[in-house]
């Protein structure tokens, strides 16, 4: 075998390689030999069909066969010889048919970029240094009563924070629109759901009343053929619906899981599962700036293979979110270039935290992995039954080993980075990054 190996701009690379003659002749002798022992055809007995029949029959498959295991053999051994780490599958252009010369074939395909990690001292972190208190767990509560309310019937006007049963029917220029007409739609008014004005329109209005209103739809409004129309909309109130937040009682607590104890009870378990945020917060945002510090110090180049097999997972991942994957939606026919960017960035921190992991030995220790399942099993009733699904499901805690070994990496650059401390309230500690 020959091997000539040609650089070519970027990551990418170009093997020109040349199988014998000899060699494939050999193959291509041995693969016919065992059908003519295996082969039955009318008029011989099985293992005495003659050479030339089994050549003239099925030589041409036989030479595909052979040359495209040759190929792949060949250019694995190729790879090897030039010590080169493909990034996916190469394209593959035969120069010739094959003769007495030799098969020619051209792969070519990207590399994983050679990287040369630069002292991690240039990255600044700020942790957030927040603690729960007191108040922090009275306003958690009382956000628990406000999301577990329930509605009852009431015979007064509509204010905000009610909800209202109504059938609505939209006209633009007297004609009804596409998407503009409900028959007993149920709207929290000050939710915002609706368009500018619709339910502030709808603040005052008795069970029973009908109301008219003219609005006129937001310039940016995702549907073009309405975004800032000026449109009519003939509303039907049937139900008026005032909120009702639960009394702070054994039933209420129950729903959370805690049988008993108690209010005091309720508000250990409330501050635990805050606390256990906060500490998950806190985490996300120093590892979130070391990764965004990685890269802002490293530039590096990334194969165009990965980053679209990244893009094909995120795809996938959207169609699932959106819901979409249950009614058999083509992930593929969504643009790539709305995950491009975001794609280039994942393939590009995958390669730098591998790189770490390499140079610095790093490994994720039981212990840590223990802890992490732990931790996730303390959100549950039943912590143990979780601990022990994980411990059972190989796929799942493989999945925890690598956000161990994540962990680790950050503490490798933390180690050696500008850290410092900041003191913040808990609510600013957990809100998520670029929210004021």
């Amino acid at each position: 075998m020959h091997v000539e190996l040609e650089t070519a701009e970027g990551l990418e690379r170009r093997l020109t390689i040349t199988i014998p003659f000899e060699e494939i002749e050999q193959e291509i002798h041995k693969r016919l030999l065992d059908l003519s022992r295996r082969v039955r055809l009318d008029g011989f007995r099985p293992g005495k069909v003659p050479m030339k029949v089994v050549k003239r029959r099925y030589g041409t498959g036989a030479r595909q066969e052979v040359l495209g295991e040759l190929m792949q053999k060949s250019f694995i051994e190729a790879v090897a010889q030039e010590k080169l780490r493909p990034a996916g599958a190469p394209t593959v252009e035969a120069k010739n048919e094959g003769d007495e010369q030799g098969f020619q074939f051209v792969a070519t395909f990207e590399v994983y970029p050679e990287i040369a990690l630069n002292d991690f001292g240039g990255i600044s972190v700020e942790r957030p240094v927040a603690e729960v208190v007191e108040t922090d767990i009275d306003e958690m509560i009382q956000t628990l009563r406000e999301q577990s309310r329930s509605y009852e019937e009431v015979e007064r006007a509509a204010e905000s924070g009610d909800q209202l049963t109504f059938d609505y029917t939209g006209t633009l220029d007297g004609q009804p629109f596409e998407g503009g007409s409900a028959e007993n739609s149920v709207l929290e008014l000050g939710s915002n759901r609706m368009i500018p004005g619709f339910e502030d329109g709808l603040v005052g209005a008795f069970a029973g009343d009908e109301k008219s209103l003219s609005l006129t739809f937001p310039e940016d409004y995702q549907a073009k053929e309405l975004a800032g129309k000026a449109v009519d909309f003939s509303c039907k109130v049937h139900k008026v619906a005032g909120p009702v937040t639960p009394e702070l009682n054994d039933d209420f607590y129950e729903r959370f899981g805690v049988k008993e104890g108690g209010l005091d009870a309720f508000r250990t378990e409330v501050g635990k599962n805050m606390e256990r945020e906060l500490r998950q917060a806190v985490k996300a945002k120093v590892k979130n700036q070391v990764m965004d510090g990685l890269l802002a110090s490293h530039q590096i180049d990334v194969p165009v293979a990965l980053v679209a097999e990244e893009v094909d997972r995120m795809r996938e991942q959207a169609v699932q979110s959106w819901g979409g994957g249950q009614k058999g939606f083509d992930a593929s026919q969504l643009p790539a270039d709305l995950f491009e960017k975001d794609a280039k960035k994942r393939v590009a921190l995958g390669l730098l935290v591998g790189e770490v992991v390499k140079q610095y030995a790093v490994k994720a220790d039981d212990d840590r992995v223990r802890a992490l399942v732990e931790e996730m099993a303390s959100a549950y009733q039943q912590p143990q039954d979780v601990v022990d699904w994980y411990y059972s499901n190989e796929e799942q805690l493989s999945q925890l080993k690598y956000v161990a070994l994540e962990e680790k990496v950050v503490d490798t650059v933390l180690s050696a980075a500008s850290v410092s401390d900041k003191t913040c309230s808990y609510k600013d500690a957990i809100k998520p990054e670029g929210k004021s």
